[in-house]
């Protein structure tokens, strides 16, 4: 790399130094003293010194109440100041109160007075520390996002590099791979500099047909090992390109993915891989099952919107298998995708860092494509995601081993912790049930000390959080997410850390229907028996309130506590049950709200000009204006706009109400669905404006939502109980007839 080159850390120092910082952080930072590597370190030492002490000295309950409410009051002013340096001395005040309270914790509660007490509350407290340590590195790893911008590319097409398009497939149907084939031969690249294969697992012949119909490369091979891994290295083997873009099957690239992402490659020769999000314009089951669909960010968003730009500034971006560009010479170098673990594509991300290649991260989404249809698919694709970063964890574990920086350490340190939520989360859901069910005390302190130490850590870690993620997590949603998984990638997470060898790949499921809604009777049951619990909990609770403690007041103080934690979980326990009710999904093409220009044609030859309200691969919905009418059954043309050039399909109208209209497109050659395609999926514009935005965290508003579908959830239960019930009274009372 030439010496004028500007690497990818002179990048990240730049874009730090370009943000806008209060009056008072460009005051303090100007000082030249900064620039000494003694003073930054004295200062350093000088802080850590001052927080320790914070941490460690001790108080008696009203000075922890009004130290803590002070902290709180600072708290709040900085939450509505903007800046990056309040976000920055709130993640401070946060880390002191999370710290205040693990210290307490250790150092003043754990005086178990009998056996059951010391088995509940050595539990409880390694949930605790584990929590403690991922918000640790959360906040290491978020407090500061790169914000990578594209960058240009050379104005000569010569110097433009050659490009493999990898797209990947095993059981899924044509249907879904077609619109990805179609994008993909769509990109705005020199024609004689790009190469499209479809990468057929599942050796069929309608795939090979397709694919000599529309010019494209089909590559098979003769066995399925390693699955999608051993795939793409097989393909390897017959491909040349300089780089290769990867795209499952079901992900459809914008014409612009490759201009916007292959400049930073021609700019720094150590960079091997580019990822960009994975953004889907179909609802996973959260959003579908919950009416939570572009209102409420969905479980990826937080890793693709903040932790991924995160990850960035530390040169720690992770592959994620789809949606991103791997130089071929480093790839070869480290032995092709991984394949020692399911989740190959972290695993060769961590490989590449070893070498001391670089990876970067672009939050602009240029694919787009289909979140898991059921829950039973998106609880497999997590426990897959699970048991592998268990596995990495064992066979090529990020904190031992050479190449790596302490911070890319600690990026990966992070992703491997958070897939063993499992076990901490159902601790959680149970821990005031030792109180309630068997009179243990997990944390050998008075309720009124507890809540004193504890509500700060909380308020200050849900504050703080809110602030740095508010735009792609809602508060308390992650406890909804994590309780509906909990019970499945426990048992997963721990036997791949003991064995990696155990347990085999499994292909998530795409673009599949859901004839009638249901309740997943199966699935549930973790969450049900969770419920059972928490309700015997509750009312044994409320017994012991009503029977009262007369000679132990604090008691009685102590039940409220626990009382109060029991509500929280039966709110969590409902909202994951309520995720349980599986809605009708009646159509494989889902429907993309978008407004585009168009104009429809009628048989007379007239025109009108109108908009479309959404598009799915066989349909368009359009609004129409004032006065004009369609009819059901009439044939009609449907003009869009690309680049000024307007393209005309036929369509016949299937819906009319007063202002909108639905219209079904005619079977279409496939140089026609490549143009529709052009036209609607793969804009270059087609998913910029709804990334990120949805509505920001409010946390009272996120708790209201929360115990509503909470509520929601008992309903479901109840209902689908009772139509249980009554088909087992009509199937005994036919029988006995």
């Amino acid at each position: 790399m030439s010496s004028n080159t500007p690497s990818k850390h002179t990048t990240s120092r730049e874009s730090s130094q370009s943000r806008q910082e209060p009056a008072l952080a460009q005051w303090f930072l100007a000082f030249d003293v900064w620039d000494s590597a003694v003073a930054r370190v004295g200062g350093l030492l000088f802080g850590l010194v001052l927080f320790l002490i914070i941490v460690t000295v001790p108080l008696d309950f009203w000075q922890q109440a009004g130290f803590a409410l002070s902290c709180y009051l600072i708290a709040v002013v900085l939450s509505k100041t903007r800046g990056h340096l309040a976000t920055l001395m709130l993640v401070v005040l946060s880390l002191a109160a999370s710290s205040r309270y693990m210290y307490w914790r250790v150092t003043d509660t754990v005086a178990f007075d009998s056996w059951v007490d010391l088995a509940f509350g050595a539990g409880l407290l390694a949930a605790e520390l584990y929590a403690f340590v991922v918000l640790l590195l959360g906040y290491f790893q978020t407090a500061w996002p790169l914000q990578r911008k594209p960058m240009p590319m050379p104005r000569d097409l010569a110097d433009w590099p050659t490009v493999d398009i990898f797209i990947p497939t095993y059981n899924e149907p044509l249907s879904v791979v077609k619109p990805t084939v179609f994008a993909a031969m769509s990109l705005d690249w020199p024609r004689d500099k790009i190469n499209v294969y479809v990468l057929d697992d599942g050796r069929r012949d309608e795939f090979r047909q397709f694919c000599e119909e529309v010019g494209v490369k089909h590559i098979t091979r003769d066995n399925n090992r390693h699955a999608k891994a051993g795939n793409i290295n097989a393909a390897l083997a017959h491909t040349t390109g300089e780089y290769v873009a990867i795209f499952d099957c079901d992900h459809i690239p914008t014409r612009s993915f490759l201009q916007v992402c292959m400049g930073w490659f021609l700019n720094d020769s150590k960079l091997a891989m580019l990822q960009t999000p994975h953004y889907f314009f179909s609802p996973d089951p959260f959003e579908k099952n919950l009416r939570t669909f572009q209102d409420v960010p969905n479980e990826g968003e937080l890793f693709y919107g903040l932790v991924q730009d995160g990850n960035d500034f530390w040169d720690a971006t992770f592959f994620c298998g789809s949606c991103a560009i791997i130089r071929r010479a480093p790839l070869l170098e480290v032995g092709g995708i991984a394949v020692e673990t399911v989740t190959e594509d972290a695993h060769t991300a961590l490989k590449l860092h070893r070498l001391q290649y670089s990876t970067a991260y672009l939050a602009i989404p240029q694919a787009a494509g289909l979140a898991t249809e059921s829950l039973s698919g998106h609880i497999g694709q997590r426990i897959r995601w699970a048991r592998g970063m268990a596995q990495i964890c064992r066979v090529d574990n990020p904190m031992l081993g050479p190449g790596l920086s302490l911070p890319q350490r600690l990026c990966y340190l992070n992703a491997m912790l958070h897939f063993f939520y499992g076990l901490p989360r159902l601790v959680f859901l149970t821990a005031p049930l030792a109180y309630l069910l068997f009179g243990a005390h997990v944390i050998h302190a008075p309720a009124l000390s507890i809540a004193i130490f504890a509500l700060p850590h909380l308020l200050h870690a849900n504050m703080t959080n809110s602030r740095i993620q508010g735009r792609f997590r809602h508060s308390f949603w992650n406890e909804v997410y994590e309780s509906v998984l909990a019970w499945y990638i426990t048992r997963p997470t721990l036997v791949a850390f003991i064995n990696p060898a155990a347990g085999k790949f499994n292909v998530t499921p795409k673009g599949g229907v859901i004839e009638e809604a249901y309740f997943d009777w199966i699935i549930s049951r973790p969450y049900l028996l969770l419920l059972g619990f928490n309700l015997l909990g509750l009312a044994l609770g409320i017994g012991q309130l009503v029977r009262g403690s007369p000679g132990m007041p604090h008691e009685q103080t102590t039940v409220v506590l626990n009382l109060l934690w029991t509500i929280y979980n039966l709110i969590i326990i409902g909202a994951s049950i309520a995720v349980a009710s599986e809605s009708r999904q009646v159509r494989e093409a889902h429907r993309v709200s978008m407004k585009l220009p168009a104009t429809l044609r009628f048989e007379d030859g007239s025109a009108i000009a109108c908009e479309t309200v959404d598009f799915a691969e066989g349909g368009i919905g359009i609004r129409l204006p004032d006065g004009v009418k369609t009819h059901v059954g009439e044939s009609i043309g449907i003009s869009l706009y690309l680049q000024n050039a307007e393209h005309v399909f036929k369509a016949t109208v299937v819906f009319q109400d007063q202002q909108q209209a639905g219209l079904r497109l005619e079977d279409m050659t496939p140089a026609q669905e490549m143009t529709f395609i052009q036209c609607t999926f793969s804009r270059a514009d087609a998913w910029l404006d709804s990334w990120g935005a949805k509505p920001h965290d409010t946390p009272r508003l996120a708790l209201r939502q929360i115990m509503q579908i909470g509520i929601l959830g008992f309903r479901n239960v109840a209902f689908h109980l009772g139509r249980e019930l009554r088909k087992l009274i009509k199937r005994r009372d036919v029988a006995r007839s």
